[in-house]
């Protein structure tokens, strides 16, 4: 008799539910770490941090293909990619993910970590949002929640009059980022690598114009560890999050997703010293709202499934 295979993203097993939650709550505090690192590295700003990053995770990353042997993955992927329209639509995102990373590290550093967890939180309202316009049909939560977040935005811009433009650059950037890649259709870790291949050079001249501070670091074993902690924490929570992704049924892993900006909301207005004011509960407190109803939308989807 010939066994059946079965796809853990179908039919997944209470092993590898268990082991995608574990992943997924790691690759979240991970992320986490990354938002905080600039408190052990008071020496460089927030862009040199972003530098030493990008070439960090590429030195891991290219270790940590090696060390899986992934090579073949990663090239059969690029061999997918077919004509100049083919390769635009793979680099384009690029400049996205690299000013993404960028902000991650430099907006905490520099007085903008309330305003890019806020970000974090509106993005998955976006990503709906982005779906109806792709032709997904909302649920009547969906909706409410799309509301309740666009209430909360107008209220932040009826309070202070505006809203931070770090806030804006994630909740309406990345889902262009995450649109294209889905239309692209190749492995996340073809595409983790081409972006750091694309965007190391540039770093690696910008470390070289600001020599006085690359030779600090080269100059000191513990900054340089701690810069190559900083790529390795990067590396081994993207692999993480894109391994739980491929484990855990979609919405779940969707759920879990929802920890990484409360982990970031917490350290802005705790270790990084953010300013949280009582008059902000009415924006965020409806964004709260609406990240609400896509959690009961996602548990109840995930209670039908399981039923």
């Amino acid at each position: 008799m010939t066994k059946s295979i079965t796809h853990p993203k179908l039919y997944p097993t209470t092993n590898t539910v268990m082991k995608g939650v574990i992943l997924a709550v790691l690759s979240n505090v991970m992320f986490a770490m990354v938002y905080a690192y600039g408190k052990w590295l008071p020496a460089l700003t927030g862009t040199n941090i972003f530098y030493w990053r990008m070439v960090m995770m590429w030195v891991c990353l290219v270790g940590l293909i090696s060390l899986l042997g992934k090579w073949r993955f990663v090239l059969d992927g690029l061999s997918n990619v077919k004509g100049v329209k083919g390769w635009l639509w793979l680099l384009i995102p690029t400049p996205i993910f690299a000013s993404q990373l960028w902000l991650f590290v430099y907006a905490p550093m520099n007085g903008y970590g309330v305003a890019l967890s806020m970000g974090y939180f509106l993005l998955p309202l976006m990503m709906v949002l982005v779906g109806f316009v792709m032709g997904e049909r909302l649920t009547r939560l969906q909706w409410l929640a799309v509301a309740f977040a666009g209430v909360g935005v107008g209220v932040e811009i009826l309070r202070i009059g505006q809203i931070s433009w770090a806030t804006f650059w994630v909740c309406l950037t990345y889902p262009v980022f995450y649109v294209m890649r889905r239309k692209q259709n190749i492995p996340a870790l073809t595409g983790l690598f081409v972006d750091t291949s694309l965007v190391v050079p540039v770093c690696l001249t910008m470390l070289m114009v600001n020599g006085s501070d690359t030779l600090m670091v080269l100059g000191s074993g513990i900054m340089l560890l701690k810069v190559l902690g900083l790529g390795l924490i990067s590396v081994v929570s993207q692999q993480a999050n894109l391994e739980a992704n491929r484990l855990l049924p979609t919405s779940l892993f969707g759920l879990l997703g929802y920890l990484e900006p409360a982990l970031l909301f917490i350290l802005a207005v705790t270790l990084l010293g953010g300013v949280f004011e009582w008059q902000m509960l009415g924006s965020f407190g409806l964004i709260w709202l609406g990240i609400a109803c896509l959690l009961v939308q996602g548990v109840a989807k995930q209670m039908r499934r399981v039923a």
